[in-house]
């Protein structure tokens, strides 16, 4: 679990709520809460306490110089410990922020210096939860949605909460 005051840039994709809560049917620790349906473009970003008005203007003018990207999630991706779909589509935004910002690695380096921009539907949970997620969720590929905005939220004491919303295009 994160600590307080992480935060992160996020792409939220409302048209892709139906596919957590079929996850939340099956087992709702699986999705993790306090947040909706996003691509995670950068996490964790800079602590909370270093936001500064020089960021937010950088987030800003990144977020300004996409189009809102159309997104559309066909494929469905499972690996041991996780269900995800991929988000191809936002991809360059999420190399984008990571060129911006070359000194965070993503994930903390996990996943190498380019994760695939994925919407992760289920974390944890037992194979054949995460195979039930899944065959809940084929069903309801594919997901078709506009991204309008790049999103920084932060934890704190109450949950995830927004910080800056940067539209895309302007």
């Amino acid at each position: 679990m994160p600590e307080s005051g992480t935060t992160a840039l996020l792409i939220l994709l409302p048209a892709a709520e139906p596919v957590l809560a079929a996850a939340r049917r099956v087992d709702p620790t699986l999705v993790r809460p306090g947040l909706p349906a996003h691509v995670t473009a950068l996490y964790p970003f800079l602590p909370d306490s270093s936001l500064t008005d020089d960021v937010f203007a950088a987030v800003r003018s990144l977020a300004a110089g996409f189009p809102p990207p159309d997104v559309r999630l066909t494929e469905l991706v499972t690996t041991p410990g996780f269900v995800a779909l991929a988000a191809p589509g936002l991809q360059a935004v999420s190399d984008a922020i990571c060129a911006r910002w070359p000194e965070i690695p993503p994930y903390g380096g996990r996943f190498g210096p380019r994760p695939v921009a994925h919407l992760t539907v289920a974390m944890g949970g037992s194979p054949d939860a995460l195979e039930r997620v899944a065959r809940e969720v084929r069903p309801l590929l594919p997901v078709a949605d506009r991204a309008e905005a790049l999103q920084l939220v932060a934890l704190t004491e109450r949950g995830w909460e927004p910080r800056l919303e940067a539209p895309f295009g302007g």
